[in-house]
């Protein structure tokens, strides 16, 4: 799960890069605010693994860039320091574990913004894989010297360890779980909200029963169990939802672990309910890769469809002017090759369209569009590409041996066009067409360079041919051929 594209144009805004004093206070006032909130979730054993304050700030910092300064680190350091001293009496070490949770504050923020931000204001995104490693690694190094805080004496070095443990393992968990919820926070836009369907609330229901599942069951696997139901809240909700939702579940089994709800201790190991719920757990961890799997096929077939709806012209089923460029841009383009050493360019106007959609209408019009194409298509054939270019206008990309045999093939496509006839309503219409011609030899690879190159020539011709009469082939080397009637109804 990628946190794209998180703040939007209804973000919370809370800071201002020109309101120094008002920023001051509010770093302040929340420093403040979250201390004492960690403290009082701290004198309650089930909850006393959170400690939000950490994550909280990076998040402030990271959605407000301009807030890095040392103006307001210290500012955070001191309110933690000022809460310490009129509610504790640790001393020395408050300065020290207060640093610590600096230490996890500014290598997050900093880390996240370095590798992470997007210099806009409006459009900046956070990937979930980043804040899982800089998480980690804020936490490694702010339990470096939290650990040492924590210690009163030498004696208790033999602690050191099993503390260090304790605060990695607290930092990580509360910065994973927390920050994504905090950097996709939004005011939401009601006007945009669908419609309540009963069924967008089963990812929640298969959360809630997975979650009463690792309670009945216990033992470690159980942990796992609500897995494929956050993923299918992933696919069904926006990254706010999901991201609150994930931390509301994280947050529910820790406290569900902590008061021994859910038990994953054992007297012995491998008791038959502890087999019982490994198994469940790892064939729930095996289950999530192929719903992502799923999910992802279904991401890879809309992309493909996208695409080819922008490669493809909807009407003529022809390549659309994007989808030529795409092609052309290839490195070995197959119409290229030792024995087709020259590239020929082609543009086709059907002469006086117009007068089929005034007198028939645009329906009519479609149709001969369609059918054209459709002929355009045969008669070229594995020759060359054929796309539109816009309104009744087509281009034709060939490789062929010289000037004369692309000339050739562009009096075949005209003749054949000629002589066809299209049927509209038990009607036969016929059209001409004119064409513009421009060829050169091969000398560079990819091909749209020297495309966009004949394109102009090719443009320039298939001016003239109008000018000339319509019906008619011009090439920078070549005169008129017959004209024809350009567009008539069979009797």
């Amino acid at each position: 799960m990628n946190l794209n594209r998180m703040a939007s144009q209804k973000k919370l805004v809370l800071f201002s890069p020109d309101k120094t004093l008002a920023n001051a206070i509010g770093i302040f006032v929340i420093t403040s605010l979250f201390y004492f909130f960690g403290a009082a979730l701290r004198l309650i054993d089930e909850l006393s693994l959170f400690w939000p304050l950490n994550a909280v700030l990076a998040a402030v910092f990271v959605r407000n860039p301009f807030l890095n300064r040392a103006l307001y680190y210290a500012l955070c350091y001191c309110a933690m320091i000022v809460y310490d001293a009129f509610t504790a009496s640790w001393g020395w070490q408050s300065l020290i574990i207060n640093f610590s949770n600096m230490v996890f504050i500014i290598t997050v923020a900093r880390l996240l913004l370095r590798y992470s931000y997007q210099h806009s204001d409006n459009n900046w995104a956070v990937n979930a894989f980043n804040i899982f490693h800089f998480s980690l690694i804020g936490a490694i190094l702010c339990s470096l010297v939290g650990a040492l805080g924590s210690i009163d004496n030498f004696s208790d070095y033999p602690r050191l360890l099993p503390l260090y443990a304790d605060w990695v393992s607290e930092q990580f968990s509360t910065g994973v779980l927390m920050l994504p919820c905090l950097l996709s926070a939004k005011w939401p836009d009601w006007s945009k909200i669908p419609p309540f369907r009963l069924s967008k609330l089963y990812p929640l229901v298969g959360l809630v029963v997975s979650l009463c599942a690792s309670v009945a069951i216990g033992g470690a696997g159980s942990l796992a169990f609500p897995l494929p139901a956050l993923i299918w809240c992933a696919i069904r909700y926006p990254l706010p939802v999901t991201a609150l939702v994930t931390l509301l579940t994280g947050g529910t089994e820790i406290i569900l672990v902590a008061s021994s709800v859910i038990s994953i201790n054992a007297d012995q190991p491998l008791l038959v309910n502890q087999m019982f719920s490994a198994r469940l757990g790892i064939a729930t961890i095996a289950i999530c890769p192929l719903i992502v799997s799923v999910s992802v096929d279904a991401i890879n077939q809309l992309i493909k469809q996208t695409s080819l709806r922008a490669d493809f012209d909807y009407l003529t089923g022809v390549y659309s002017r994007s989808g030529l460029f795409e092609t052309l841009k290839t490195e070995r383009y197959p119409l290229a090759g030792q024995d087709k050493p020259t590239l020929c360019v082609m543009l086709l106007d059907i002469d006086f369209f117009k007068r089929i959609n005034d007198n028939y209408g645009h329906e009519c019009g479609d149709i001969v569009l369609a059918s054209f194409a459709t002929k355009l298509r045969q008669v070229v054939g594995d020759k060359g590409l054929v796309a539109r270019m816009g309104g009744e206008e087509f281009v034709v990309v060939a490789g062929v041996e010289n000037e004369a045999q692309g000339y050739a093939l562009a009096e075949r496509v005209r003749k054949s066009i000629e002589l066809d006839s299209f049927r509209y309503q038990q009607e036969s219409l016929y059209i001409t067409v004119s064409v513009g011609l421009a060829t050169a030899s091969i000398t560079r690879s990819p091909l749209l360079e020297l495309f966009n190159e004949l394109v102009h020539e090719a443009d320039r011709n298939l001016y003239t041919s109008k000018r000339n009469g319509r019906n008619q082939t011009i090439t920078s080397s070549a005169g008129p051929q017959d004209v024809s009637t350009s567009f008539q109804s069979a009797p």
